[in-house]
């Protein structure tokens, strides 16, 4: 989050349109491409969509300037800009009103859809890339001359999905970091106070793997994490992120403890991160790891302590299964070789597709890929399991 603007005369004004609201108003949507207008290209083109409590259906274009006669957008309210990200076929995010009338039921608060579709739709990935800069000058300069109006940066969130984390973490560059908080999903890097990065930012699980699945991969991975985040903004589901330097180091096990948040948890994506804030700041970790599955409740990761007792140092890696009496679940550990030793502890992340309870029987392999040589035993001392989302289990 260190890039400056380089021109702040540069931002195009968003509308001139000055909207009257009345029974008969007419509602201003997404910007909706087709194919065609993907295919050859868009150019950069901002304009912002005003939902409150008072017109969650029908969204309003707001004028880049004299925002304020709009009689309903007050600057003293809280503001959250919802910035998209890349959109290949140029089709309006699905989940757009799913977050707006979310985000409505947590507080009274403006929130303003950042449409940048003209800008962010095209083939071009890198195309799209270059005009996050300019849509976060755009947003900038609109957001300074609502600080002119009275309004209070620190009540500003910015919430980036894919490349709108880019804008996002622009935005908050460009304004000397004075933004109250900028929630970031789904790319590498690091763009807010707190950067939540499911399955490690890039592929995710059930998303299509191959370009002969049409559509759906182009935009299924995108699409995960902010839905990941409408599941925790309507609490059916509880995701909790570990503050980690990175991906490989939280599926070894390395970054599962939570001590430093007591009598907190770990972070829990959700909309009011305040217990989490200061504390990741202070130890300059704002990355925060979870794993999830592909479909809902999402999460059902299990941190594994085991102790070995075998006397020669042995590698491999650990598959390891859960019985209930009905099903059999299997998780292979193997993202990395393991090192196991006389009296040492070692602690892993186990990734299931389903959460077994009560779990009647636990077995545990380790393979050294050793296929011609002598097969070796690995004594244990001890193992124990914990459900991340439930340690009291």
């Amino acid at each position: 989050m260190n890039s400056q603007p380089e021109s702040r005369a540069k931002y195009r004004p968003v509308s001139l349109r000055l909207l009257l609201l009345g029974e008969d108003s007419e509602c201003d949507n997404f910007t909706d491409l087709d194919f065609h207008e993907s295919f050859m290209g868009t150019y950069l083109y901002v304009r912002l969509l005003l939902y409150t409590s008072a017109n969650l259906e029908c969204g309003q274009e707001l004028p880049h300037h004299k925002f304020t006669q709009e009689p309903l957008f007050n600057v003293t309210r809280p503001t959250t800009f919802v910035i998209h990200g890349y959109r290949p076929t140029g089709a309006p995010p699905i989940w757009i009103n799913h977050i707006v009338h979310l985000l409505a039921a947590q507080k009274d608060m403006n929130i303003l859809v950042v449409d940048w579709n003209r800008g962010a739709a095209n083939l071009n990935y890198f195309t799209a890339v270059a005009n996050t800069r300019g849509t976060a000058m755009n947003i900038t300069g609109f957001i300074e001359s609502m600080e002119k109006e009275g309004a209070s940066l620190d009540s500003i969130h910015l919430i980036g999905v894919s490349l709108g984390a880019h804008v996002a973490g622009f935005i908050g560059a460009m304004l000397g970091g004075r933004v109250g908080r900028i929630t970031a999903f789904g790319l590498r890097g690091t763009h807010g106070h707190i950067d939540f990065y499911a399955n490690g930012g890039l592929d995710q699980p059930g998303c299509p793997k191959t370009i002969f699945s049409g559509k759906s991969y182009f935009v299924c991975d995108h699409q995960r994490s902010v839905f990941l985040y409408l599941c925790a903004l309507n609490h059916t589901c509880k995701l909790t992120a570990y503050p980690c330097p990175s991906y490989s180091d939280f599926l070894s096990g390395q970054c599962l403890q939570c001590e430093t948040f007591k009598p907190a948890s770990c972070p829990v994506l959700g909309y009011d991160m305040s217990q989490w804030r200061d504390i990741l700041l202070r130890l300059g970790q704002t990355r925060a790891h979870f794993s999830t599955t592909a479909e809902l409740p999402y999460s059902s990761d299990y941190r594994v302590d085991l102790v070995t007792w075998n006397q020669f140092l042995r590698w491999g890696v650990v598959i390891l299964r859960l019985h209930n009496g009905k099903n059999v679940k299997e998780s292979q550990i193997d993202n990395k070789l393991l090192r196991f030793e006389q009296y040492t502890s070692t602690r892993l992340l186990a990734q299931f597709d389903e959460d077994l309870y009560p779990i009647q029987k636990i077995s545990l392999r380790i393979v050294t890929g050793n296929v011609i040589g002598p097969r070796y035993k690995i004594r244990l001392l001890r193992i124990r399991i914990t459900p991340l989302e439930n340690q009291n289990r």
